[in-house]
This record gives C-alpha cells, sequence and structure tokens, in this order.
C-alpha cells in the first residue's frame, strides 16, 4: 500500500513514498539490503564528525534477540510490528569521544542517521516505522546499554503488508490520509513567530 504525500511543492519522491505504516508483510529480508539499511546510516552528517549512533538489531533468524527487543516495545506496538522481519533500537552516544564533553547534538544526529536508514529502506521497496513506544529503562537493562549511552527510538522494518490484518482501529489509522501543518506555522524569518517570506 502507498500513500505519496500530496507535497505544496515539488520534493524528492523517496521523500513523498517515505511513511510509517503498521503493516508489515511476514517476509525476510535479503541481508544485502540490511546491509544497504546500516551503509546508509553510517553515511550521515554528524556534528564534529563524531558519528554518535549505535543501533541494536535483529531478524527473527535470531529469535532470542529479536523477542528481547520486541519485548521493549510498549503493548500497543507489540499488536503490529511482532510482524516486522526486523527490528531496530537506535542509541545515542551522549559524549564526545575525545574530550568526554557532553554532545549537545547527540540526539539530532542519531535522527539523521535513523532518517537515512528509513529513506534507504523506500529506495529498497522497503518500509520503515519509527517508534517512541518503548521501555527506556527495560532497554537499558535487558540490552546492557551502557551509562553514557541513551536509547532513542525503535524502528520496524521489512515488506509492506497487509491492513486488513491489523485491528480495527489500528486499519482505520493505516487507511486515514496522511497530513502536515503548512511550512508557515513553522518556518519563521530571523525572529519567532514572525512568517519567513522564503515561504509565500
Amino acid at each position: 500500500m502507498e500513500k505519496p504525500a500530496e507535497s505544496q511543492h515539488p520534493i524528492h519522491e523517496l521523500l513523498q513514498r517515505r511513511w510509517s505504516p503498521r503493516a508489515f508483510a511476514e517476509r525476510s529480508i535479503e541481508h544485502e539490503k540490511m546491509r544497504s539499511l546500516f551503509e546508509a546510516a553510517r553515511w550521515a552528517p554528524s556534528s564534529s564528525n563524531e558519528q554518535p549512533w549505535r543501533f541494536l538489531a535483529a531478524t527473527k533468524e535470531t529469535p532470542v534477540d529479536y523477542d528481547r527487543l520486541l519485548a521493549c516495545l510498549v503493548e500497543g506496538n507489540r499488536k503490529w510490528a511482532f510482524r516486522a522481519p526486523l527490528l531496530v533500537m537506535s542509541v545515542a552516544s551522549l559524549n564526545f569521544e575525545d574530550e568526554a564533553k557532553p554532545n549537545r547534538h547527540a540526539f539530532h544526529d542519531t535522527g539523521l542517521a535513523a532518517e537515512n536508514l528509513v529513506l534507504q529502506a523506500v529506495a529498497l521497496g522497503l518500509v520503515a516505522h519509527q517508534m517512541a513506544g518503548f521501555d527506556i529503562e527495560k532497554a537499558r537493562r535487558t540490552c546492557l546499554i551502557p551509562p553514557g549511552y541513551d536509547p532513542v527510538a525503535m524502528i520496524a522494518v521489512g515488506y509492506p503488508g497487509d491492513p486488513s490484518l491489523l485491528p480495527d482501529y489500528l486499519r482505520e489509522r493505516e487507511m486515514k490520509p496522511r497530513d502536515r501543518k503548512p511550512a508557515g506555522e513553522f518556518v519563521f524569518s530571523s525572529q519567532w513567530g514572525q512568517a519567513s517570506p522564503l515561504i509565500r
């Protein structure tokens, strides 16, 4: 199922096609494609080229690892994410490696790497759904995440599936048209709240 964005101005096809479905086919992802996902993440930009992102990833081929990540999700996300063949947890390194000073851009940069991964997924005919709904403390504990690192998000990745397999309330959300705030609500001139002439 495709839900291309109805953009007000031209944008790249990958951006137009990217969305966050909950319906996944129970079909394995080829290893070559999975390697491409993480290679795309590898080339994300970062402050001082620090590359603060880390990823914990598992497929159903390694059920103990997969179930450990799945168990970190809140129940509402587990109801559909269990069909995704690949689960990923993004983690940010909170300090610069050389100076041990806090890296206030770590979450931003980890998000950039995750978006690279997600867009690469679209380019490969896959879909990805990023989730904030997971138990961070359980993730730290069960995934042995050391101090100085913060779990950021979970990502379900796979081939598009059949929305009819979803519970009714999720199927309705799946079929709803996509919408976004107009750019005028978040693009300002050099002073907060003043509309930018760039988007008129």
